[in-house]
């Protein structure tokens, strides 16, 4: 049996969230300069894709682009850029074939024009897509989306929208980047290394965590499957007890 065939359909993950690391070092490790590990990144990147798909994940988002990494070297910078505007237009095709539909969180205001312009003409292409929604996080931080959050309900306070009695964790949904999305199930992180790296705060509240020591430019669908088929054997209690959650 293979390992796809091992997944158990009807458990799992409605949202699936990637922090994509290690392409550096896999670069490093070739011998080659740090962006051809990001190039190399968008390969495992339509694997991941096309098997969350198939697989009939509801829900797959990327972290592509910190706000912090704006503090990288502008070389490395200006070549992810480059890269993500190939990738979109190279993509669009796969995306339409697999009836994927393109969301985006994060500053995108801080992304250069023709990023912008290309970014909005994926998303308008594969608005009506609804077999999956691919969501890339891009100039996203999540203490950035919180703190933006905050503002905004600050201001409908102000001008009596609402009031601070019926501020609770769906008024706080409501306002993040993620609003139209469902709470993380599980959370995979590349690399070997085991920080969360300030990717979705809030929403990962309850989501299960899956280490991997694999680099991104390596990850495979096979190491997708492990991840899904390790977080189908954990027992989820939401703070209840496992004899709770067997009754």
């Amino acid at each position: 049996m293979s390992l796809s065939e091992s997944i158990q359909k009807e458990n799992l993950p409605k949202h699936l969230a990637i922090i994509m690391d290690g392409n550096g070092r896999w670069a490093k490790q070739q011998g080659l300069l740090r962006v051809m590990g990001h190039e190399n990144g968008t390969k495992s990147v339509r694997q991941v894709v096309e098997a969350s798909a198939k697989l009939g994940i509801q829900n797959l988002t990327l972290y592509a682009f910190s706000t912090e990494n704006w503090n990288r070297p502008k070389f490395e910078v200006d070549t992810l850029m480059n890269l993500l505007i190939k990738s979109l237009k190279k993509e669009l095709p796969t995306l339409l074939e697999n009836n994927i539909k393109l969301n985006t969180i994060g500053n995108l205001d801080k992304l250069p024009k023709n990023a912008q312009s290309e970014l909005l003409e994926v998303l308008n292409k594969t608005k009506e897509n609804n077999r999956m929604t691919l969501t890339l996080a891009l100039s996203y931080g999540s203490r950035e989306e919180l703190i933006s959050a905050v503002k905004a309900i600050s201001d409908k306070v102000k001008n009596n929208i609402i009031s601070t009695e019926t501020i609770d964790e769906s008024i706080i949904n409501q306002h993040l980047y993620t609003h139209n999305l469902p709470e993380v199930d599980l959370l995979i992180r590349t690399s070997g290394e085991h920080r969360i790296s300030n990717f979705l705060l809030w929403q990962i509240a309850y989501a299960e965590l899956y280490f991997t020591d694999v680099l991104w430019p390596d990850f495979t669908e096979n190491h997708l499957y492990e991840a899904i088929i390790s977080y189908q054997k954990r027992e989820r209690r939401f703070g209840k007890t496992s004899e709770q959650i067997k009754s």
